[in-house]
């Protein structure tokens, strides 16, 4: 067994202790399709809580997405999230799809979240784009909805992330231990003819709905 498995097991195995780490499966079980995992944002604890929600085999073929500036400032974590987690580097400022951000107009800010879709692996995401300060979650960007368009045959699974705010609160650096749970839904499929907001709404809905049975 090589360091990054047996670090990656040590990893779940502590976000595990500390939270509980307990994944709850309604219309969704969990199997070894390829999934899109789209979850409310309020910690940079999110996707490693998902991740060791997630079964073993799932864990294997499944990609966090992590804000490069954050997750590549340091030495240690640039280590722990490219030979771990396998993560996708991306952007947190993004554009908006429609929106001019001055850049080349070459250059596809979703690339890199597409590129491992075409490679089979399963994505986490968090399309509110920022992590959020309350209970709510913020309007979903339009990522989303341009990946549910690109591959309409990978399964969009919306999650409820409960409690992991408390476990590293913004601007906190060490985990306080605090039961958390996922609650993983029923899947949520881009309607035909159906318009970008529209279905982010749908999508934001369906997240927020699966609070109730946290």
């Amino acid at each position: 067994m090589k360091l990054p498995e047996v670090a990656g097991l040590a990893l779940a195995f502590i976000a595990r202790l500390i939270t509980g780490a307990q994944g709850h499966w309604y219309g969704s079980p969990p199997k070894a399709e390829q999934r899109i995992y789209f979850a409310n944002h309020q910690s940079h604890f999110d996707w490693v809580l998902i991740w060791a929600a997630l079964p073993r085999d799932l864990r294997a073929v499944t990609r966090p997405i992590a804000a490069r500036d954050y997750w590549t400032a340091t030495p240690l974590k640039h280590w722990i999230t490219r030979e771990i987690f396998n993560a996708v580097y991306v952007s947190r400022n993004r554009p908006e799809a429609g929106s001019s951000s001055g850049k080349d107009d070459s250059e596809d800010p979703l690339e890199p979240l597409m590129e491992a879709l075409r490679n089979g692996d399963s994505l986490v995401i968090f399309p509110e784009g920022t992590r959020g300060h309350t209970g709510e979650p913020a309007p979903f960007k339009s990522g989303l909805y341009s990946l549910a368009q690109a591959f309409p045959e990978v399964q969009l699974i919306p999650a409820w992330i409960d409690n992991v705010q408390r476990v590293m609160p913004k601007g906190e650096v060490v985990p306080v231990p605090i039961l958390c749970t996922v609650v993983f839904g029923a899947p949520v499929a881009l309607q035909p003819g159906e318009e970008r907001r529209a279905f982010l709404d749908r999508a934001r809905q369906a997240v927020v709905a699966l609070r109730e049975v946290a």
